[in-house]
């Protein structure tokens, strides 16, 4: 976002007469010491006005009680105005109201008791004089003279405000509440403007906004004495430090709460058929994700309720376990909501991080957007929503909350771009690092591609500004130096423990079929509420849950056409070729061309061998259109809305609803979730299973069929079982990752069994190989729920374990306990 532009003031200030000087002198009840001072000042500026070229005085009065205004009024001096607030509100809202009525090249801001005399002002014209746009009066400089002191609390509190602005508000001037500073007119009366304190911090909120807008401000030694008559009082102390918090943090205006709240109403309705009933409903197109995911939740909490490693749990994969941090756990967000998940279960837990998360997602790239491209709410709103809720958002938000929960992104890159200007690098590289450690414990492949992402921005933003690039790449650089230091000590541990802890792998191959394809780029959504066709959708995707393309042909079209219009500005440059970057690495190392039976080789192949890109799925990677395609469509509406045509503006804004109406999704999904037997539910499993045994579901849970998950979370996690839904290594050696867990013999025997429906011969081998199963998964019993095909199942298990199950509860149950331990 650029600064206020000063010009426009000036423009706006044609018609009236300009002086070369306006003296701003708040003044509240200030009857026994105004007059004095407007003598003082009139004095001296008749006697050196004529290097001015006219002058002004501007009281600026805050709904006196006294005969302050009179004074003024009583004077008949037409270079002396008066303008006045109804009510007391404070130094900053007179301020802002006489700064406003200033019309001088030069605006002098003083104060009533003129504490620095107005003599010292040639030291801050020739501040100016030499490029300076603001002079501040300062009593901490060499150079710079007392009279009178202040009480010596108030100098010790004083001093002590002074480090604390320095090291929060504003850098590098050490006294800014001097109340004697000259500024450059036009960029006076825009930054009162930009103002929104009433109190004493506006002297900070002013000059933060100076330096912020690239302005130079110089301070320079007064001469400074104390006048009684103060009007700070003890309650302003706090009041102050509640406004450098404001400064730092501002509160949203109208217009962005009301974004905010848009968003969080779009992610309510985007999972409203969960949303508000989650422990009784399942999303449809999730497949087993929400069982994997509502676990993850679950243990987390359980490990940090118990004082045990988050990073690994025995309660999945007997007898070797899982690595948590090794798959997607989000610990992030799954430790601090541990209290939520203890106390509403992990299907709550796990619906409000995906809908409040895809609501601070796109809240974080609208205020990414309001900060760096455009001030325009509309056009920032619209560029956000795109970013967090387009088509591959939509399908992650089914069953992928690391790929849809990504507000420290925008923040990421908010921060490496101000270590491009070099001013506080060292401040934002740990601000950096930190962020970067904390969003790898969201979701590293989602830093992974965001880092790809900035990356293929930077290259494109240097080729358009090379002179620029040059002289942010040693800042740059010297931060992400910084950033890294910061950042891995943080998380080595982790990391160590993910790529060489108990049951991590080096790499995961998800088989074929996860690239792109150009139709996938140019279709429309499954989920599209106007346009979207399951059937096709699923014809070029892997799942309902990995539909990462999908922008749509008008989208794309209308793309290109902000593209060519906008060429000259080379942020649109640079995120268009991010996006088209992004979505051809996406369509993997072999590109298959359209219309033909070939394919070619792709760019993604430079990819697809090194660390960690090997385990990246790679369709994935057009993500990163979301944001770079939100950020032009926002360019292109505030350009829009500046159009001097009404023709153009609304063709233009058509084109973009045109563009957009097919992305528009519909609620995803869902359907009644079956209960839980009251085998799990009441606790009737703690007779079969003893400390140290698992409990074996018929068939053992994997990634097709996880509803054994569930029963595990609705038993309060009591209980472990061997197979599972997770990332681990495929065993006997070999590192490589897989879903779930290699299967033994009686686990792919009982899985035939459920796919086929037949139940297979049994023989003596088939019993001693399910003996040594049950032997090294620790067996302490086994259990069918009731579902499609069971007969055959318990037929089969009845064979292997050598007697029939008793119905226990809802469940069919096999006590290994009873007759059972020498066959085991």
């Amino acid at each position: 976002m650029s600064p206020a532009d000063p010009g426009r003031t000036r423009t706006a200030r044609t018609r009236e007469a300009v002086v070369g000087l306006s003296v701003v002198i708040p003044a509240y009840n200030e009857e026994r010491r105004l007059g004095r001072t407007l003598d003082a000042v009139i004095r001296h500026l008749e006697e050196t006005g004529s290097r001015w070229g006219g002058w002004e005085i501007v009281v600026a009065d805050d709904g006196s009680t006294d005969a302050t205004r009179e004074i003024v009024t009583l004077r008949h001096d037409p270079r002396l105005r008066l303008v006045t607030s109804p009510a007391h509100r404070g130094k900053g809202h007179a301020l802002r109201l006489g700064v406003a009525a200033s019309r001088g090249r030069r605006v002098l801001v003083t104060d009533a008791d003129l504490a620095a005399p107005v003599g010292e002002l040639e030291r801050l014209e020739e501040a100016l004089a030499e490029g300076h746009t603001a002079a501040v009066g300062s009593r901490a400089l060499k150079g710079s003279t007392l009279g009178d002191p202040r009480h010596r609390i108030r100098e010790l509190v004083g001093t002590a405000g002074n480090l604390l602005i320095r090291g929060t508000a504003v850098r590098g001037i050490r006294d800014t509440q001097c109340g004697f500073k000259l500024f450059d007119g036009d960029r006076a009366r825009a930054a009162f403007a930009a103002s929104r304190l009433d109190g004493w911090a506006i002297d900070v909120e002013v000059l933060r906004h100076f330096q912020r807008a690239g302005w130079p401000v110089a301070e320079v030694p007064v001469h400074w004495s104390h006048q009684r008559g103060s009007k700070v009082r003890p309650l302003d102390y706090p009041r102050f430090l509640r406004d450098l918090v404001r400064i730092r943090v501002p509160l949203p205006g109208p217009a962005d709460a009301l974004a905010a709240a848009l968003f969080l109403a779009m992610a309510v309705a985007l999972h409203s058929g969960r949303f508000f009933d989650p422990a009784h409903r399942y999303l449809t197109d999730s497949l087993q994700d929400q069982n994997q995911w509502e676990w993850f939740f679950a243990v987390t909490a359980d490990n940090v309720a118990h004082l045990r490693n988050p990073l690994f749990s025995h309660l999945q994969g007997v007898p070797e376990g899982v690595n948590l941090m090794a798959n997607t756990a989000m610990l992030g967000l799954s430790v601090p909501f541990t209290p939520v998940t203890l106390l509403l279960g992990p299907a709550v837990a796990l619906s409000l991080v995906t809908t409040l998360g895809m609501a601070a997602t796109a809240a974080a790239w609208y205020w990414l957007i309001v900060r760096r491209l455009t001030p325009r709410r509309g056009a920032a709103f619209a560029g956000a929503a795109l970013a967090a809720f387009a088509p591959p958002m939509v399908s992650h938000a089914n069953a992928h909350p690391n790929f849809v929960v990504l507000f420290m992104i925008p923040l990421i890159a908010d921060r490496a771009l101000r270590l491009c200007t070099g001013t506080r690098t060292t401040r934002d590289a740990v601000v950096l690092g930190l962020m970067a450690a904390y969003q790898l414990f969201l979701g590293e492949e989602a830093l992974l591609l965001a880092a790809l992402g900035m990356l293929l921005f930077a290259a494109a933003h240097a080729a358009a500004r090379p002179r620029v690039a040059r002289e942010a790449v040693r800042p740059l650089l010297r931060g992400l130096a910084v950033a890294a230091a910061v950042c891995l000590p943080l998380v080595v541990y982790p990391l160590a423990w993910q790529f060489s802890g108990p049951q991590s792998y080096t790499h995961i191959d998800h088989g074929p079929g996860t690239a792109n394809t150009v139709p996938a780029l140019l279709a429309f959504a499954e989920r599209s509420l106007l346009a979207g066709d399951a059937d096709r959708a699923n014809a070029l995707s892997l799942n309902p849950t990995e539909q990462n393309a999908f922008y749509g042909w008008p989208l794309l079209l209308l793309a290109l056409a902000i593209t060519v219009r906008l060429w000259r500005r080379p942020a649109v440059r640079a995120l268009a070729f991010t996006a088209a970057a992004a979505a051809l690495l996406s369509l993997g190392p072999r590109v298959h061309v359209p219309f033909a039976d070939t394919t070619v080789p792709g760019p993604w192949a430079l990819f697809a061998g090194l660390p960690l890109f090997e385990s990246v799925i790679e369709s994935r990677v057009a993500m990163i259109c979301a944001p770079a395609l939100g950020m032009l469509l926002a360019l292109a509406i505030d350009r829009l809305a500046a159009a001097r045509s009404p023709i153009a503006r609304y063709a233009g804004l058509l084109a973009v609803w045109f563009a957009l109406l097919p992305l528009v999704p519909a609620p995803l999904r869902s359907e009644p979730r079956a209960e839980a037997p009251a085998f799990f539910t009441d606790g009737a499993w703690k007779a079969y299973v003893r400390p140290g045994e698992s409990l074996v579901p018929v068939p053992l849970p994997e990634p097709a069929a996880a509803e054994a998950l569930h029963w595990q979370t609705s038993a309060g996690l009591g209980f472990p079982m061997p197979g599972g839904y997770f990332n681990g290594p495929y065993g006997d050696g070999d590192r490589s990752g897989v879903y779930g867990v290699p299967l033994r013999f009686t686990a792919s025997l009982l899985r035939d069994v459920r796919a086929t429906g037949v139940a297979p011969v049994i023989d003596g081998r088939a019993r001693a190989e399910t003996r040594t199963d049950l032997a090294h998964w620790r067996a302490g019993a086994l259990v069918l729920v009731p579902q499609p095909r069971d007969g055959a199942l318990r037929t089969t298990v009845d064979e292997l374990v050598g007697r029939p199950a008793r119905w226990v509860d809802g469940v069919w149950v096999w006590d290994l306990h009873e007759g059972t331990h020498e066959r085991r």
